[in-house]
């Protein structure tokens, strides 16, 4: 990491960090998309179990992975400021937190997630996959999380071609697992969809032993001697970290949470065959949506260590080059989903009638996406600010003060039907970024009036 002078070096600075997590980002949906394509090509309740298995599961990882990112500006600021010698000290804390929220994570889910089910009234069949796929799961949450800080502490120095290298790595082992535990090849039971939890799990194991190796081996990153200077677990830390964390954590779970929510309202309100084409549509735009939200945690890094250096105009310039990067990239996915929606929803599914409907998600999710993309490339700033809590606010505000109960209505007292919750969660995405721009004009201009008087 370097502070750029020209905006030619600054495209060039952000453009290095950015394809490595684009990889990266990608890659890791990749292996949700092979759980959910080769499900589907076992049955449509396997393809059903597995997206209400999901859904419960996803809000969960991204919310607690959200409040391990606050590692990612915290170390950001600590390189732009010139101090190194703390940044171990924060991520051994960090490591610790993370275990105790997947302490937490196994705690509330074996108390709920019967209850949870049983209350959406499922099929049978669907009901069985969806549990034992999040039970399967289960037995990576821990090297997940840890794996995860391991991520922010690379990517918060610029160094995202380690996590890159990591995952391209452990990408193979996941389809070949999923190959195995699905259909029951080499040697490995058939277990259909509720094997791509397995699957998963012990792909999580791998990523997570990858990552361990990495801060031995490289130069870079073994001077830092995590996994060999340890320090007592300090409250006061985790209380730092926190305070940034779960304002961060929460934003990210009342997004993902909505579309969550939205499978799962489709799943009580509607029939099998609309909960499959649901869960392709959504899992095909949350695949292109990769390229945003890579551009956003690219933007936490760049802003971040752009602020911790006092360089308050490179934060404005890598902002504007990221948001209208992010709108541009989905603006041109949205004329390709329009001409292909039916070929890619065939990818998933032989049924046409499944086909048919994900054809029609496809349509609304063309409007959704832009909002989305300009949403998260705003709050990717703020994060590099340290600015959490006014966002968590707007994001709860958006999405389940107006979006949600207003998809609801939609959907239960209209003709629009599932579609009404889409078009929904299009208006509170729409919401949260009008809210999240004018949040983050007032808090360049309050930095750089503060700026000007520190002089």
């Amino acid at each position: 990491m370097y502070h750029a002078e020209t905006r030619k070096e600054k495209g060039s600075l952000f453009l290095s960090i950015l394809w490595p997590i684009m990889v990266t980002q990608v890659s890791l949906f990749a292996m949700n998309l092979v759980d959910t394509i080769m499900s589907g090509r076992v049955g449509t309740n396997d393809l059903a179990g597995v997206a209400i298995g999901s859904s419960l599961w996803m809000p969960v990882f991204t919310g607690v992975n959200g409040t391990l990112l606050a590692l990612t500006p915290i170390v950001a600021h600590l390189l732009g400021s010139g101090q190194r010698d703390k940044i171990s000290y924060s991520v051994t804390q960090s490591l610790y937190l993370s275990v105790l929220l997947a302490l937490l994570v196994f705690l509330v889910g074996s108390l709920s997630l019967e209850p949870i089910l049983s209350y959406m009234s499922l099929d049978p069949a669907v009901h069985h996959i969806a549990f034992h796929y999040l039970v399967g799961l289960s037995i990576g949450v821990i090297p997940l999380f840890l794996a995860s800080v391991l991520r922010n502490f690379f990517d918060g120095q610029g160094f995202t071609q380690i996590t890159m290298f990591i995952t391209v790595l452990a990408v193979p082992f996941n389809v070949l697992l999923n190959y195995g535990f699905i259909f029951g090849h080499f040697g490995l039971p058939a277990l259909g969809g509720i094997g791509a939890g397995y699957a998963t799990a012990i792909t999580y194991w791998i990523i997570f032993f990858l990552s361990v190796i990495m801060t031995f081996k490289l130069t870079t990153i073994k001077h830092y001697l995590v996994f060999v200077k340890w320090v007592k677990p300090s409250w006061k830390t985790w209380k730092e970290q926190l305070s940034i964390g779960i304002p961060i954590g929460l934003s990210i779970f009342f997004e993902t949470s909505i579309f969550s929510v939205v499978t799962l309202l489709i799943g009580a309100m509607f029939t099998t065959v609309t909960i499959a084409a649901n869960q392709i549509a959504l899992s095909f735009t949350s695949l292109m949506f990769m390229i945003p939200l890579s551009i956003s945690m690219a933007l936490t890094i760049v802003v971040g260590y752009s602020v911790g250096g006092r360089k308050l105009q490179a934060a404005k310039q890598y902002t504007r080059l990221g948001v209208f990067s992010g709108i541009g990239f989905l603006a041109v996915n949205a004329v390709f989903l329009y001409f292909f929606r039916e070929p890619i929803a065939y990818l998933f599914t032989h049924d046409s009638e499944v086909v048919f409907m994900a054809g029609q998600f496809f349509i609304i999710a063309i409007f959704y996406q832009l909002s989305d993309a300009t949403q998260s490339g705003l709050q990717g700033a703020l994060r590099g600010y340290k600015d959490v809590k006014v966002p968590f606010l707007i994001a709860f505000t958006s999405y389940w003060i107006i979006g949600i109960p207003l998809g609801y209505s939609l959907s239960a007292f209209t003709d629009l039907g599932p579609f009404g919750l889409w078009i929904g969660i299009t208006l509170g995405l729409t919401c949260a970024a009008i809210g999240f721009f004018i949040r983050l004009l007032m808090v360049q201009r309050r930095m750089i009036k503060g700026e000007e008087i520190g002089k």
